[in-house]
Order: C-alpha cells, then structure tokens, then sequence
C-alpha cells in the first residue's frame, strides 16, 4: 500500500489553502456620477470563488455578477491580482488570491438589481473629487495626521521620506494633485493607519470614507487608477454613454471619472481632432437652455473594440 509521507501531507494540505476569488469593479457614469456596482449594502464588490465548474476566469465573474446583481456584464479588462499576505482577516486560516476585473457599462434599471447597489465611488473616496476645488477634508484632517505620522518616525530619514511620499500623493507642500495616484493615496492612509481598514488590526483614527470588506476599497481604488489613466489615450469612455449624446454631457463624464474639471474649448477641440464623434442630425431639448446637437461615436471608433476583443 502506498504511503503517504508527513511532507506530502502537509503540501497537500497547503495547496487546499489556496483559494482563488474573482472579483468585479463595474463602473457607470449616469448623469456625470461616477458609480461602481456594490453588493451587501455597498460593504462588498461582486465576487466570488472560482470553481471548477467555471469554462475561464471570466465566464465564472460574469455568473458571480449575475448572481449576485442581475446586471449582465459588457466590456470587462483584467484588471490585477492580488496575493499579499495580511490583506483580510481570512489570511490567518486560508490563503486568497483576488483576480480583479474593470467592467465599464451604462447603468440600466434592472428589477434583479438590489436597491442602492450602485454607489457613487467618491463615498468611499471623498479625498478625490477635485471638480470644484480640492476638497476641505485634504487640509483640515488628512494633511495634519500625515505629518504626525511623518514626525513620528524614530530616524530622521524616515521621517523625510514619508513626508515626501504624502506630499507627493496628495498635492500639498508645493507639489500637484495627480488625479491618476488614487491608489498610492489608499495605500499611503492604510500604511499611516488612517483608514478604517487599517485601524482594524490596530489602534487610531480613521479619516472619513465609506469602508469595505477586507481589502475591496483597495481593488477599488485600484480600477479607479486605471480608468482614470485609461481615458487620457484609449476612448473607453464611450462603453458608459448612451447611443446619442451631447458634447457637454461626454464631458462631464469625463470629469466624473478623472475627478477634476477640463476646460470646455480644449476639451470640444480635443475631441474634433482626434475624429471620435460624428453629429447625428438631432437636438437634444433635455439641455436646460437652448437645444443642443447630439452626437455619436464614429462607427470606425467603434470597429476598433472590435478588433481590440473589447466586446
């Protein structure tokens, strides 16, 4: 009879500990509100084990988000993958692996949607919309409990650095707001012990933020990064607007997803001359003044998805 040895065991038993989650940042942008697609009264993004019943990594997100919402899934991009210890409470018995996926779509009434499953993402963020100004939170709390938590750092060096780091992620001391570093800032707050997330597993104050389970607000903030750079060079912005469009309303969802405002002329040229609209010959009434002409991607913009596999 075959014997198994106690390393065999052991392996064996390492490897059952090993699961893999897959997990959907579905994002829309209905009325210049940039919202993100939410389960378990806005704690938890779409997610779920993937098993061996699953044909591939995606069809098992599309049947999790399904599931779980009843929105069906368009465009989706891997979006990456987690596998740092101590990222949940769950890593003390099991060890996860979160394949994350950005989902663009159109919010779209759905009576298999739970209510208040779509939140809009600056609740968990507040720190990132910068569409009128930066926000009073930054300067009345954020800035002050990142330089205690700089002075607090025993070398002098130390004590540099970090300032440097939350200086350069969030714009103060002389340095820009970076619109593209949504997940530097997260991660720079979990470091200082400033986000609820953190504040867990151990002692202080956590700034304001709607939180999420385990390490969620994190894969969040990390398809917020991308999208956010994504817009400046492919035009995915396309995947959240309806068929017909007006140039004020694509821009507004534009500054809803980037966080900050662009101004109307060179965003109305930039659009010209990169050819991505063409007029569809109607008004649109719905403008609150007087009647405005409505547009549509070029169809060669849209044979471009295509061909990229985006469908």
């Amino acid at each position: 009879m075959l014997k198994t040895s106690g390393a065999d065991k052991e392996g064996a038993s390492e490897r059952r500990a090993i699961s893999a989650d897959l997990i959907a940042v579905l994002v829309a942008a209905p009325n210049g509100n940039p919202v993100v697609l939410t389960v378990k009264e806005g704690s938890t993004l779409p997610s779920g084990p993937f098993a061996l019943g699953h044909r591939s990594l995606q069809s098992g997100l599309r049947d999790w988000v399904e599931q779980q919402t009843g929105h069906p899934l368009g465009y989706i991009e891997q979006l990456y993958t987690f596998a740092d210890r101590d990222r949940s409470i769950e890593e003390a018995t099991r060890r996860v692996i979160s394949i994350s996926y950005l989902g663009l779509t159109r919010e779209e009434p759905s009576h298999r949607t739970p209510p208040d499953s779509w939140r809009n993402w600056y609740e968990f963020f507040p720190w990132e919309d910068h569409r009128t100004g930066a926000p009073a939170l930054i300067d009345d709390i954020i800035v002050p409990r990142l330089r205690l938590w700089a002075d607090s750092a025993e070398q002098q060096d130390k004590r540099q650095n970090r300032l440097r780091r939350a200086a350069s992620a969030f714009g103060f001391d002389d340095r820009h707001w970076n619109e593209e570093l949504v997940l530097q800032r997260y991660e720079l707050l979990f470091e200082a012990g400033l986000v609820e997330e953190a504040v867990r597993t151990k002692r202080g104050t956590a700034v304001p933020g709607r939180t999420m389970t385990g390490d969620h607000r994190r894969i969040l903030a990390t398809g917020i990064g991308r999208l956010r750079t994504k817009i400046k060079y492919r035009p995915v912005v396309f995947e959240l607007m309806p068929p017909a469009f007006t140039l004020l309303q694509l821009q507004r969802a534009v500054e809803a997803l980037a966080g900050v405002t662009v101004h109307k002329q060179n965003f109305r040229r930039l659009i010209e001359q990169q050819d991505l609209v063409e007029e569809t010959g109607e008004m649109s009434a719905d403008t609150g003044g007087r009647p405005a002409k409505l547009f549509r991607f070029r169809h060669a913009v849209l044979d471009e998805r295509l061909v990229a596999g985006t469908k």
